[in-house]
């Protein structure tokens, strides 16, 4: 079943801006000490991780160009 709508007036349509509230929202709370050391924490925190990460993860991504570090089986270097 379809409604019948009514017609809006133009003058309605272009006239909708001016009839918002002018309620403003209340102010942000300011964040305590502890919740600001608790985001420092947490940011140094990511930061360690990654950079500790990255020391750790560079020589096994580093191209050894030596070829002194081939391996050789045991029964290859006996005969």
């Amino acid at each position: 079943m379809s409604r019948r709508r009514e017609p809006v007036p133009f003058a309605f349509i272009a006239e909708a801006d001016t009839f918002r509230s002018n309620v403003a929202p209340p102010p942000r709370a300011r964040a305590s000490a502890s919740e600001l050391a608790g985001r420092w924490l947490v940011g140094l925190t990511v930061v360690a991780g990654l950079v500790g990460s990255l020391l750790l993860g560079m020589p096994a991504l580093s191209v050894d160009q030596s070829p002194s570090h081939t391996q050789q089986s045991e029964a290859s270097r006996h005969r």
